[in-house]
């Protein structure tokens, strides 16, 4: 939710799916740049993409990796 954004929560989820439950990879919506710029900025990288999602819609997803 937008009122939360800034506070490090996502920063902190992330970080423990990451350090605790060993995730490594993310599938972001392309037309999304805040959460890709997120992403990006927490350290995964571009790995793929694909033009459509999961439901075969016309949404483009890239699929992002932890090195």
């Amino acid at each position: 939710h937008p009122d939360f954004f800034g506070q490090g929560l996502g920063s902190k989820l992330l970080n423990f799916a990451v350090q605790e439950q060993n995730c490594s990879l993310v599938d972001v919506n392309e037309e999304n740049p805040q959460a890709l710029a997120f992403y990006l900025h927490m350290g995964f990288n571009i790995a793929g993409r694909s033009e459509v999602d999961g439901n075969g819609k016309p949404h483009p997803l890239l699929f992002l990796q932890k090195d």
